[in-house]
């Protein structure tokens, strides 16, 4: 059993910045890959990165290639997701996500899921 506790999200300006935390229960978070979604008003949750057990691989979403970075602490049981360049369409709500996969895109693959953060982004 994992349990996953998102932080970080807020208001900020287009263009500016965020960094969102995923702080993880249990002794077996390293043997998980981890996920970010989000869910803007009315649409689906969609994936927006992921990273797999080691750190070694990280996938995105193409809309956010070279603006957000993924990235795990095993030592804090933590996952991170940092935002730059931030865009109003990036406003929705971020999940984060554990999967027993490597890495995975699809959100079906995860298991465990954290109640969300709300991320609002002004023009």
């Amino acid at each position: 059993q994992v349990q996953l506790v998102e932080s970080g999200g807020g208001l900020v300006q287009a263009g500016g910045s965020l960094r969102l935390s995923c702080a993880a229960s249990g002794r077996t978070f390293g043997r998980y890959g981890m996920g970010w979604f989000r869910q803007a008003p009315g649409k689906e949750r969609v994936f927006v990165a992921a990273i797999n057990w080691s750190g070694s691989s990280t996938n995105y979403v193409d809309s956010v290639k070279g603006r957000f970075t993924i990235s795990r602490d095993d030592a804090k049981n933590t996952v991170y997701l940092q935002m730059n360049s931030l865009k109003p369409e990036g406003t929705a709500v971020y999940y984060c996500a554990a999967t027993t996969s490597s890495i995975a895109t699809m959100a079906n693959a995860y298991k465990y899921w954290g109640q969300g953060t709300q991320v609002t982004v002004a023009s």
